[in-house]
Protein backbone atom coordinates (compact mmCIF):
# COMPACT_ATOMS: atom_id res chain seq x y z
CA UNK A 1 0.00 0.00 0.00
CA UNK A 2 1.23 3.24 -0.80
CA UNK A 3 1.61 6.47 1.13
CA UNK A 4 -1.27 8.15 -0.72
CA UNK A 5 -3.36 5.33 0.09
CA UNK A 6 -2.52 5.26 3.44
CA UNK A 7 -3.66 8.63 4.16
CA UNK A 8 -5.17 10.02 0.21
CA UNK A 9 -8.80 9.95 0.16
CA UNK A 10 -11.10 11.59 -2.60
CA UNK A 11 -14.08 14.18 -1.53
CA UNK A 12 -17.43 13.93 -3.42
CA UNK A 13 -18.90 17.09 -4.81
CA UNK A 14 -20.86 17.77 -1.67
CA UNK A 15 -18.29 17.62 0.55
CA UNK A 16 -16.16 19.75 -1.74
CA UNK A 17 -19.04 22.65 -1.78
CA UNK A 18 -19.02 22.17 2.27
CA UNK A 19 -15.15 22.53 2.51
CA UNK A 20 -14.57 25.09 4.65
CA UNK A 21 -17.80 24.16 6.79
CA UNK A 22 -15.87 20.69 7.67
CA UNK A 23 -13.85 19.59 10.54
CA UNK A 24 -10.48 19.05 9.25
CA UNK A 25 -10.01 15.64 11.56
CA UNK A 26 -13.16 13.66 9.65
CA UNK A 27 -10.66 14.77 6.24
CA UNK A 28 -8.65 12.96 4.72
CA UNK A 29 -4.55 14.13 4.91
CA UNK A 30 -4.10 14.11 1.20
CA UNK A 31 -7.28 15.01 -0.23
CA UNK A 32 -8.08 14.80 -4.29
CA UNK A 33 -11.27 15.16 -6.37
CA UNK A 34 -12.41 13.52 -9.45
CA UNK A 35 -12.62 15.29 -12.83
CA UNK A 36 -16.41 14.30 -12.13
CA UNK A 37 -16.60 16.53 -9.38
CA UNK A 38 -15.02 19.36 -11.50
CA UNK A 39 -17.37 18.58 -13.97
CA UNK A 40 -20.64 18.58 -11.68
CA UNK A 41 -19.04 22.25 -10.12
CA UNK A 42 -18.37 23.52 -13.73
CA UNK A 43 -22.78 23.38 -13.94
CA UNK A 44 -23.30 25.31 -10.75
CA UNK A 45 -22.46 28.86 -11.92
CA UNK A 46 -24.56 27.96 -14.85
CA UNK A 47 -27.51 27.12 -13.69
CA UNK A 48 -27.85 29.62 -10.74
CA UNK A 49 -30.99 31.60 -10.11
CA UNK A 50 -29.44 34.87 -9.58
CA UNK A 51 -25.85 36.82 -9.46
CA UNK A 52 -25.00 36.24 -6.22
CA UNK A 53 -25.46 32.45 -5.69
CA UNK A 54 -23.18 32.19 -9.54
CA UNK A 55 -20.47 34.36 -8.40
CA UNK A 56 -20.24 32.24 -5.35
CA UNK A 57 -20.76 28.74 -7.26
CA UNK A 58 -17.90 30.37 -9.85
CA UNK A 59 -15.55 31.48 -6.85
CA UNK A 60 -15.91 27.57 -5.20
CA UNK A 61 -14.89 26.21 -8.95
CA UNK A 62 -12.25 28.33 -9.42
CA UNK A 63 -10.77 27.57 -6.15
CA UNK A 64 -11.65 23.58 -6.56
CA UNK A 65 -9.46 24.27 -9.56
CA UNK A 66 -6.40 26.43 -8.11
CA UNK A 67 -6.91 23.40 -4.78
CA UNK A 68 -6.96 19.93 -6.56
CA UNK A 69 -5.76 18.51 -9.33
CA UNK A 70 -8.55 16.12 -10.38
CA UNK A 71 -7.97 11.94 -10.48
CA UNK A 72 -9.45 11.23 -14.25
CA UNK A 73 -12.36 9.21 -15.35
CA UNK A 74 -10.23 6.90 -17.08
CA UNK A 75 -9.80 3.28 -18.64
CA UNK A 76 -9.93 2.09 -14.88
CA UNK A 77 -12.66 4.38 -13.67
CA UNK A 78 -15.21 3.14 -16.56
CA UNK A 79 -14.48 -0.92 -15.61
CA UNK A 80 -15.08 0.31 -12.07
CA UNK A 81 -18.15 1.54 -13.36
CA UNK A 82 -19.81 -2.16 -14.48
CA UNK A 83 -19.13 -3.07 -10.68
CA UNK A 84 -20.75 0.20 -8.93
CA UNK A 85 -24.07 0.29 -11.80
CA UNK A 86 -24.65 -3.43 -10.39
CA UNK A 87 -24.39 -2.74 -7.03
CA UNK A 88 -26.92 0.15 -7.77
CA UNK A 89 -29.22 -2.18 -9.56
CA UNK A 90 -29.03 -4.79 -7.12
CA UNK A 91 -30.58 -2.42 -4.54
CA UNK A 92 -33.09 -0.85 -6.78
CA UNK A 93 -31.59 2.27 -7.35
CA UNK A 94 -30.78 3.34 -11.38
CA UNK A 95 -27.15 4.29 -11.92
CA UNK A 96 -28.52 6.74 -14.63
CA UNK A 97 -30.35 8.90 -11.96
CA UNK A 98 -26.73 8.19 -9.47
CA UNK A 99 -24.46 8.50 -12.69
CA UNK A 100 -22.28 11.77 -11.69
CA UNK A 101 -22.14 9.70 -7.73
CA UNK A 102 -21.53 6.38 -9.59
CA UNK A 103 -18.79 7.99 -11.55
CA UNK A 104 -17.05 9.09 -8.58
CA UNK A 105 -17.42 5.94 -6.84
CA UNK A 106 -15.93 3.85 -9.76
CA UNK A 107 -12.82 6.73 -9.26
CA UNK A 108 -12.35 6.21 -6.00
CA UNK A 109 -12.63 2.13 -6.50
CA UNK A 110 -9.96 2.24 -9.08
CA UNK A 111 -7.85 4.25 -7.80
CA UNK A 112 -8.28 2.07 -4.33
CA UNK A 113 -8.90 5.54 -2.24
CA UNK A 114 -11.63 5.72 0.19
CA UNK A 115 -14.44 8.32 -0.90
CA UNK A 116 -15.50 10.72 1.97
CA UNK A 117 -19.08 12.56 1.65
CA UNK A 118 -21.48 14.04 3.86
CA UNK A 119 -24.34 12.15 2.08
CA UNK A 120 -23.10 8.23 2.91
CA UNK A 121 -26.72 7.09 1.66
CA UNK A 122 -25.76 8.23 -1.90
CA UNK A 123 -23.41 5.28 -1.92
CA UNK A 124 -24.60 2.71 0.34
CA UNK A 125 -24.43 -0.41 -0.93
CA UNK A 126 -21.16 -0.25 -3.67
CA UNK A 127 -19.45 -3.06 -3.26
CA UNK A 128 -15.75 -2.61 -3.15
CA UNK A 129 -16.45 0.96 -2.28
CA UNK A 130 -14.50 2.16 0.84
CA UNK A 131 -17.47 4.60 2.00
CA UNK A 132 -15.65 7.25 4.82
CA UNK A 133 -19.03 9.68 6.03
CA UNK A 134 -18.48 12.76 7.40
CA UNK A 135 -20.85 14.90 10.02
CA UNK A 136 -22.95 17.27 7.73
CA UNK A 137 -22.50 20.94 9.20
CA UNK A 138 -25.91 21.47 9.55
CA UNK A 139 -26.59 18.22 11.67
CA UNK A 140 -23.91 17.85 14.69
Amino acid sequence: MTAVEQTGGILDTSTVILLEQLDEDELPGAPFITAVTLAELSVGPLVAGDDAERAARQARLQQAEADFDPLPFDADAARAFGGVAASLHRTGRKARARAYDAMIAATAIANHLPLYTVNPADFEGIADLDLRGIAHPGQH
